[in-house]
């Protein structure tokens, strides 16, 4: 990193466990723009419905595994629906 970036503070803040909930598939309040960059259109997808990425690459169909477009400190997502009762 010291060759290649110029000192970034607070370049990411996520912490392991911490977790963020999408209404309708929009950014989470808080959450890294790159990160969201990184996923957004899966949980656009899931949102609408839509899921079972690339013929069943996930166990559960209505999840995804993304990981955040930083080289430098790459972290995992794991995204998934959350039923709700109505």
């Amino acid at each position: 990193m010291a060759k290649y970036e110029n000192p970034i503070e607070h370049a990411c803040d996520v912490q392991e466990g911490q977790e963020w909930i999408s209404i309708d598939g929009k950014c989470p309040e808080g959450m890294c723009p790159s990160a969201w960059e990184s996923m957004r259109e899966f949980v656009e997808a899931l949102a609408r419905g839509e899921g079972n990425f690339y013929d069943g690459w996930m166990k559960n169909p209505g999840s995804a595994m993304i990981s955040c477009n930083d080289g430098f400190r790459p972290v995992s997502f794991y995204i998934e629906v959350i039923p709700f009762e109505s």
